[in-house]
């Protein structure tokens, strides 16, 4: 369960979210849509931790966490442009985020194997991430995001720039993975029709905002 109350955020005086409240319940994926600069991003930012709230709480499953540190709030983040680190190859890639966590390498390597099987790709393990495809590497920034398994998932338009093939496939992936992992998400994209399709609830971020 996720809990924005009262979110408010400027950026150099400017107002991008004002009063905003939402709330998802556990395992339920709400797709979040609006017009560029509508502040969707920035309302990923501030639930990951990376964005300063002006003031609002975010709450996780009950515990507050809105002054609590990006790396201890058990969150996931997608970005757009995958993000991946281009000297690591893909495994490395992926257990990134449990090296840091001084995992013991064989959990690391069970994890990683399971969840580069999951998306599909448990053949490019040892593959460069500047070799992939731009589907793989999507796909590669998903399992990234999962393998430490968050209580939230934060995807922000990661399937744009795909072919219309490849979007449509990805994106009944996507959903039946995060499914299958009972994933709290939140999935911000421009596209109506992808958001119906993958979403329990599609919600407009103006609508959240209380002027």
């Amino acid at each position: 369960m996720l809990e924005c109350r009262n979110l408010v955020v400027t950026y150099e005086s400017t107002m991008v979210l004002e009063n905003l409240s939402i709330y998802i319940g556990t395992g339920e994926i709400v797709a979040l849509t609006g017009p560029s600069g509508a502040g969707k991003t920035t309302l990923l930012r501030c639930i990951a931790g990376l964005a300063k709230i002006v003031s609002g709480t975010i709450h996780l499953n009950g515990e507050e966490i809105t002054t609590k540190p990006a790396h201890l709030r058990c969150i996931g983040l997608v970005f757009q442009d995958n993000q991946l680190f281009p000297h690591l190859n893909v495994a490395e890639n992926i257990a990134y985020s449990l090296r840091l966590q001084r995992i013991k390498q064989k959990l690391v390597d069970e994890k990683v194997a399971e969840v580069l099987e999951l998306v599909g790709l448990g053949h490019l393990s040892r593959r460069e991430v500047i070799k992939l495809s731009g589907g793989e590497a999507k796909r590669i920034a998903v399992a990234r995001a999962l393998v430490a398994q968050p209580k939230v998932l934060l995807l922000d338009e990661p399937l744009s720039g795909l072919d219309k093939e490849l979007h449509t496939r990805l994106l009944e992936d996507l959903g039946n993975l995060l499914r299958l992992r009972g994933t709290t998400t939140i999935h911000v994209t421009h596209d109506q029709d992808e958001a119906a399709k993958m979403a329990d609830r599609v919600l407009d971020i103006r609508n959240l905002m209380q002027h």
